[in-house]
């Protein structure tokens, strides 16, 4: 089989439809159930409205090109702003029809190989993107913490049984928070510190006889990182402003979707706290085991932001929430991947 036939493999029709279907019959329980359509007639569509709107649209096109701008910084301009847009829709489509525990980088490795970079390369470019997003996410929780306290941050029950015990909304934060911190240890000790004895751990695991048939590209790839990380050392201040910025605008533009949203409806009283809640509900949405966190999305929003959404109407704003930053990603991904695979097979 070729190598084109198993990337195409990662994106069959069913693995699509999935999501979509659990999204549609999502949609349909909240509209339907959820949704007090006689508020919603009371709506007053001005000209206010669609602007907020409309800045919404414009918060997930900032967050897309600030995930380009670092693409480019990370690669040194290898990767063109052209082919930086194939990569970023690509990775998000790959996360958007996988489920949220498992993501879309084992994906974005094979994306950005094939855009020319080498496969040591591309790991190590795809850990410190992890490792950015989740810097951002171990410095703003405490900062905005530190401005709104933890009483209002958890406003559903919600329990979940991990590992044998079971957890509340706060123990999952907690949880969640504990081990992204620890994964941002793992990363800068495998990149910066030491890279040797990272590729001697890699091999040890790909020793173990199931793993054994890649043992050997996990040594190339062990040495590309070794170099990868020598040179990613030697880079200046500057590069790493620009990286942590551009990560910066991209998740902050993401959870300013929702504000912009809830103000086309109804006047937000408190935007740090709404911010806060989706710091909270992203930590629940990483435990998803559905494709995208799809289904677990929309209930989450409903769950933890409906304080701020107009009586009835929080149902309706979770699916256009979903409208406005999800389901794109999945029509461009279906259009952009054919396209995609005969470029780079040519």
């Amino acid at each position: 089989m070729s190598k084109n036939n198993k990337v195409k493999e990662l994106f069959t029709a069913k693995k699509i439809a999935i999501p979509i279907i659990i999204g549609l019959g999502v949609t349909a329980y909240l509209l339907y159930s959820k949704t007090n359509w006689e508020e919603f007639s009371k709506v007053k569509w001005s000209i206010q409205c669609f602007l907020w709107l409309f800045i919404a649209l414009i918060m997930m096109a900032i967050r897309d090109l600030a995930y380009m701008y670092r693409i480019r910084v990370l690669t040194s301009k290898q990767i063109s702003w052209r082919n930086s847009f194939d990569v970023i829709m690509l990775w998000e489509f790959a996360s958007a029809i996988t489920p949220s525990v498992v993501g879309g980088s084992g994906v974005a490795l094979y994306i950005l190989n094939k855009e020319g970079l080498s496969p040591g390369k591309s790991t190590t470019i795809v850990m410190i993107t992890a490792l950015l997003d989740e810097l951002f996410y171990v410095i703003t929780v405490p900062i905005v913490i530190l401005f709104i306290g933890t009483q209002y941050l958890f406003p559903i029950e919600l329990q979940k049984e991990i590992l044998g015990f079971t957890f509340s909304v706060k123990g999952i934060f907690v949880l969640g928070y504990v081990f992204i911190l620890l994964l941002c240890l793992i990363i800068i000790y495998g990149i910066f510190i030491n890279p040797t004895g990272f590729k001697k751990l890699l091999l040890k695991v790909f020793s173990w006889k199931p793993l054994s048939r890649w043992e050997s590209k996990i040594d190339s790839i062990g040495t590309d990182i070794i170099t990868t990380s020598h040179e990613l050392k030697s880079k200046p201040v500057l590069f790493w402003l620009k990286a942590f910025g551009a990560t910066m605008f991209s998740w902050t533009a993401r959870f300013w979707v929702v504000n912009f949203l809830l103000l086309a409806f109804t006047p937000v009283g408190n935007h740090l706290l709404v911010y806060g809640r989706q710091l909270v509900m992203w930590v629940i949405m990483l435990i998803s085991p559905t494709p995208g966190g799809t289904g677990i999305a929309e209930f989450a929003f409903q769950g933890f932001l409906a304080d701020f959404t107009p009586l009835g109407l929080a149902g309706l704003l979770a699916v256009l929430w979903r409208l406005f930053s999800y389901y794109p990603y999945l029509i461009i991904g279906v259009f952009l991947l054919p396209k995609w695979l005969k470029k780079v097979y040519a």
